[in-house]
């Protein structure tokens, strides 16, 4: 054990001052709390990106192809399934499942209630993995009995609680266009995705229905949805898949069709990142003070090792390794607070949200390992890197000032 690190060791543990003592345990728990606010932070600004983005991506897919023109409203321009399109997006490995959709305004009468809603029409190749689990009651639609398939759909919490419809009841949804068109449907599930705009809006169905309300063949739909294997690299996905599609169609990222709640998100990446210069900040000012004190209280036995002939960056690395010790023991309670809570709140759920604010009741957790080393790694490098400034005020103190101010 060099000179630094055996005198570091005996201030750290041995001291017998009142006055620093306090002052280092101060330190240490502006530490703890720093790091665990900002373990928590990041890991609740993952968790809820994560919890938005699969419901998002549950509902609407990464991409949406629809016909490229005029027309934005729910009543989509048709266009013929393009069997080898869905061959080739197969084989590619960023692009795992291209199904077809169409959507249709109707009105739904139950109960004397009416509510306006769209009807979004799936066929068999849908995959429902990602919309399983809003499921609330009942089951996603059966395409193995074609007939019961006919008629199924699937509501939302929101829509079933304002017509008092429960699984198993019927009703009857008009659509109107030239004719006044009117379908009976029995209700197989009730979802709740966790969005206010596509709870108050989508009814789940056929999409053999819309194409007989529209007159179209059993090959025509009114788009695409497309899920990717890595959502990272979405712009690279939609770049692909459109050297892929005929020049009358053109594809939409999840972003730019949910923009208000991907601008959203934006915002608190810059809250969180906000969050974290401030505790860190905190971090700092407490060690720097705490060495000062140190520093100030040591005075004269820095001056006696000057004396001895100790050099200014041995006295001073005196004072950095004591700082080193004091910080990893800030960090390990820190870790401990952070960890702590956040598994506390993945296991019970005990902080709850407004969901119409939120798009979810619970505040949601996301731990990675790699976020916590880099704010463990961050925070202690931080911090020894400003207290140098701080530890060069031994240089400034002479033997002779040090044995007067004793």
């Amino acid at each position: 054990m060099n000179f630094s690190s055996f005198v570091a060791s005996r201030i750290t543990f041995k001291t017998k001052r009142t006055f620093s003592k306090l002052i280092v345990r101060i330190a240490i728990v502006g530490i703890m709390l720093g790091l665990g606010v900002m373990i928590l932070s990041v890991a609740v600004l993952k968790g809820f990106k994560q919890e938005i983005l699969t419901k998002v991506r549950g509902f609407a897919g990464d991409i949406q192809v629809t016909k490229f023109d005029n027309n934005f409203s729910y009543e989509n321009s048709p266009f013929m399934v393009d069997s080898n399109l869905v061959r080739k997006v197969h084989r590619i490995p960023l692009l795992s499942h291209i199904m077809p959709f169409a959507t249709k305004p109707g009105v739904i009468k139950a109960n004397d209630e009416i509510e306006g809603v769209v009807l979004k029409g799936v066929d068999k190749t849908y995959d429902w993995t990602a919309f399983k689990p809003t499921l609330v009651a009942g089951q996603v639609i059966n395409f193995a009995d074609s007939a019961a398939a006919q008629e199924s759909v699937m509501i939302s919490s929101y829509t079933a609680a304002r017509l008092k419809l429960k699984v198993g009841d019927n009703f009857l949804m008009f659509f109107v266009q030239e004719r006044l068109r009117k379908r009976k449907f029995k209700i197989v599930g009730i979802y709740d995705a966790g969005l206010e705009d596509v709870n108050k809006t989508f009814v789940i169905g056929n999409l053999g229905v819309i194409q007989r309300l529209n007159n179209w063949t059993n090959r025509e739909a009114g788009g695409y949805e497309v899920q990717i294997t890595d959502f990272s690299r979405l712009g690279e996905a939609a770049d692909t898949l459109s050297n892929l599609l005929p020049v009358y169609l053109k594809a939409y990222t999840v972003d730019e069709n949910y923009q208000s709640i991907f601008e959203w998100l934006q915002l608190l990446d810059g809250n969180t990142r906000v969050m974290l210069v401030l505790m860190l900040i905190v971090a700092v000012i407490n060690m720097i003070s705490a060495l000062l004190i140190m520093i100030l209280e040591r005075t004269a036995m820095i001056g006696m090792f000057k004396a001895l002939g100790a050099t200014n960056w041995a006295i001073q690395r005196v004072f950095l390794y004591n700082a080193t010790y004091l910080i990893g023991l800030g960090l390990l309670l820190g870790n401990v607070f952070g960890l702590g809570l956040s598994w506390l709140q993945q296991q019970t759920h005990f902080f709850k949200l407004d969901k119409a604010s939120y798009y979810m009741n619970f505040v949601p957790i996301q731990i990675n390992s790699s976020d916590i080393i880099l704010l463990n790694a961050g925070t202690l490098i931080i911090c020894l890197l400003v207290l140098l400034l701080p530890s060069m005020l031994v240089s400034k103190i002479t033997p002779v000032k040090a044995i007067r101010f004793k």
